[in-house]
């Protein structure tokens, strides 16, 4: 009896060491190369249906800034903004894929995008609600204008400059041009004196009646369908000067303004992105690097943007301009602690940096959270070495001396085609310059960061939504009598989030096929680790109470 607990308890310790190896080498190991098989995106596998057509819509939200007091705004008052919403949309996203690249590597796609209304998540809002909102359209197209002809003036007043350096004895009039130069006025206003710049806007002025509706603000009351994705219709059946505008705007090519089938025109936020898309992504598809799965390597067939400014004359691709990470719509998997990750959005022309935040728990699926750093829009300029931001599109607005805007806030001029600034929702985190124009404004942390999470194992987005604000200054322009008493302020007009949680259907399609499972590997492996150590424990300590009665001395 002696002799077998002594095999017992060597089978014990064997079982033991057993399930020390299956829980922390085998296992992983398993799991590991799983993984990597499911994640991998091949032609007809389950993954690449996923990636074709995403297995849930997204959710997309919308928030407006009705303003309250657009008639005071017009005589200098400081705008009171209220917001209404959220109006909840489902996002359908399905790509159209182009090909795979020879070796299998990489595969390009083009991406159409569907909305539909959710009345109900919505609820009590319609898309019916009438708003007072900012009519972005006129003033986009007033402030471009200002910046063309200002664009044209400087011009001009270059080429006088260089043929003033070549003429002796005219010393007085370079000063004089350098002055005007240093001065950095728009030509607007420099036009006050000049006849023929002051004629042109006299007939600009007497004709934005007959393009934008006759409006008496630069607020615009329509409805939440037509300013987001219908349009707000402008240039009907304009004439003479009207008519040559309408064609100009028609021609400028920017996404938000489409031409309806009487010829007019109409203005609106999303109607461009509701349908079939013109961008050709290419992406990695994790082929023999997993860790790569869905990084974009290509947009257009370039490698890098030409959008914002270049790091060197000889064009040297500078860091604003770079491609970095995914879509959002899927992530690397094999996550760390303390990693950071990229996503890049089209919308906004650039990548963004996402930093761990935490461990997390999302309906019983671990994960961790990430978040956007201070260098999104807060750390933007030449201190920061990112000063290729800094445009400096604009004329006579709210910015810093060497031409960046103040912190919290990005010029997506080059972006958009259009004036707009981009800000985190209710100017979180801005510059109190940018803040303290505005009444009504709630900044909240909680509600209004960027933030995704994601199961450290696979990459999967549990939940996140991408959070920014759309904004454009309001300033008055010389000689546009509609504009005379404007303050000049950054006007909020409606923030967005873009997002995901995942539903109780593919919560519980994960859990089947990976936490479960992760689950009964982990009992496997403490069962037969403890169970072994507890067996071989037990038998050691029958053979030694067995082995000291056989040695104890009998009793006289």
């Amino acid at each position: 009896m002696l002799h077998w607990s002594l095999i017992v308890s060597a089978l014990g310790v064997c079982v033991a060491a057993l399930g020390g190896y299956c829980g922390w080498v085998l296992f992983p190991n398993m799991v590991h190369k799983k993984v990597e098989q499911s994640v991998v995106i091949a032609d007809g596998s389950e993954q690449y249906k996923r990636f074709v057509d995403l297995p849930q819509p997204l959710n997309f939200k919308v928030y407006i800034f009705n303003v309250t007091n657009p008639d005071r705004i017009q005589q200098g008052a400081i705008p009171i903004v209220e917001e209404i919403g959220p109006y909840v949309y489902k996002q359908f996203r399905q790509k159209k894929v182009k090909h795979f690249s020879r070796d299998g590597s990489k595969i390009s796609y083009v991406q159409n995008v569907h909305f539909d209304f959710d009345a109900a998540a919505s609820a009590p809002y319609t898309q019916d609600d009438r708003i007072v909102a900012l009519n972005m359209h006129m003033n986009a197209f007033l402030q471009v204008f200002e910046r063309e002809i200002t664009d044209i003036f400087q011009g001009f007043a270059n080429r006088l400059n260089s043929r003033l350096n070549q003429t002796p004895g005219v010393r007085v009039l370079k000063r004089l041009m350098e002055r005007i130069r240093g001065k950095r006025k728009s030509v607007l206003q420099i036009s006050e004196n000049d006849p023929g710049l002051a004629l042109l806007l006299v007939h600009l002025n007497a004709n934005l009646k007959a393009v934008f509706n006759d409006p008496r603000s630069m607020f615009v009351s329509t409805s939440v369908r037509e300013y987001l994705f219908d349009g707000v219709r402008f240039c009907i059946n304009p004439q003479g000067i009207a008519k040559a505008i309408c064609n100009q705007i028609k021609e400028s090519g920017s996404k938000t303004i489409r031409e309806k089938s009487d010829g007019s025109l109409a203005f609106s936020f999303f109607g461009h992105k509701n349908g079939s898309g013109h961008e050709v992504y290419e992406v990695h598809t994790g082929k023999g690097d997993p860790m790569r799965v869905l990084e974009i390597q290509k947009l257009d067939d370039s490698h890098n943007l030409q959008v914002w400014l270049n790091a060197s004359a000889e064009g040297e691709t500078s860091v604003c301009n770079q491609i970095n990470g995914t879509d959002a719509s899927g992530y690397p998997p094999f996550r760390q602690r303390g990693d950071s990750m990229y996503i890049f959005s089209a919308d906004i022309c650039r990548s963004v940096q996402l930093f761990y935040q935490a461990d997390i728990q999302y309906q019983g699926i671990p994960g961790y959270r990430y978040s956007i750093g201070e260098n999104f829009i807060n750390d933007i300029g030449p201190e920061h070495d990112n000063e290729c931001f800094c445009v400096d599109k604009l004329a006579n607005v709210i910015k810093r001396k060497n031409g960046c805007l103040y912190a919290g806030a990005l010029d997506l001029t080059t972006c958009l085609s259009a004036p707009v600034i981009l800000t985190l929702p209710h100017m979180l985190g801005a510059s109190n310059e940018y803040r303290k124009m505005i009444r009504g404004l709630k900044p909240d942390a909680k509600k209004h960061q960027t933030f995704v999470d994601v199961q450290s194992l696979t990459g999967t987005p549990l939940q996140g939504g991408k959070r920014v604000q759309f904004n454009m200054f309001l300033k008055s322009i010389n000689r546009i009598g509609i504009t005379e008493n404007l303050p000049t302020v950054l006007m909020p007009s409606i923030w967005v989030e873009e997002g995901i949680q995942l539903n109780g259907e593919m919560v519980a399609f994960f859990k089947k096929k990976l936490i479960n499972t992760l689950k009964t590997l982990n009992i496997v492996h403490w069962a037969t680790l403890c169970g072994g150590i507890g067996v071989s424990v037990i038998c050691l300590i029958y053979y030694i109470y067995q082995k000291g009665r056989v040695e104890e001395p009998p009793v006289k």
